[in-house]
């Protein structure tokens, strides 16, 4: 159960990334950005099923909470401090840690 809704928590935002690239850039950004969240999806859900692996039984702490929650459970917090920092609210949106983007060198 606790799998259906991480599930559908990333399906959701999926629809808001794509919802909110497409108005502000078009569709084609729209689905570029899909394919981005998808593969931070794919690739984390992989690399967070490995670490979790590692530390726990394929038992997990019961039921409703096995090792495949557990990894996907450690994936959407992951995910969640990545897209905060990506997507800040003070509209440095992608720009890296100094708030900008870098000019080259001269």
């Amino acid at each position: 159960m606790i799998d259906l809704l991480i599930f559908y928590l990333h399906t959701i935002a999926g629809a808001a990334v794509f919802t909110r690239r497409y108005q502000e850039e078009g569709v084609g950004e729209g689905f570029l950005a899909l394919a981005f969240f998808a593969l931070i999806f794919f690739v984390g859900w992989g690399m967070a099923s490995f670490l979790v692996k590692l530390l726990m039984g394929p038992e997990g702490l019961g039921a409703a909470f096995n090792r495949d929650t557990a990894g996907l459970t450690l994936l959407t917090l992951a995910e969640g401090v990545f897209y905060y920092l990506y997507f800040r609210p003070d509209g440095s949106e992608g720009k890296g840690a100094e708030g900008a983007v870098s000019g080259g060198g001269n």
